[in-house]
């Protein structure tokens, strides 16, 4: 028999979260900026300079958080509700 109260580590959850993530992200900006130039950008929303580097590393890590904020909120959904 399986225990119910057996809960999962707190390193595996957040590795359960960030690991999908990463990978989203990764795929999302490597889309995204196959479409869309970052200087291009960034010149048009009137920002000033920015070399490509610095805005593919700010496109990933803003995928990087969309994606991560989903999968958190789908693994806090899915627990049970109290009764």
């Amino acid at each position: 028999m399986e225990d119910k109260n057996r809960t999962i580590p707190l390193g595996q959850r957040i590795i359960s979260v960030l690991w999908p993530s990463f990978l989203t992200a990764g795929v999302a900006t490597t889309l995204f900026f196959t479409a869309f130039d970052p200087v291009e950008m960034v010149m048009v929303a009137g920002y000033g300079d920015i070399s490509r580097l610095g805005g593919y590393t700010i496109g990933f890590f803003l995928f990087w958080i969309l994606t991560s904020s989903s999968c958190a909120l789908t693994c806090y959904f899915q627990r049970p509700c109290d009764r």
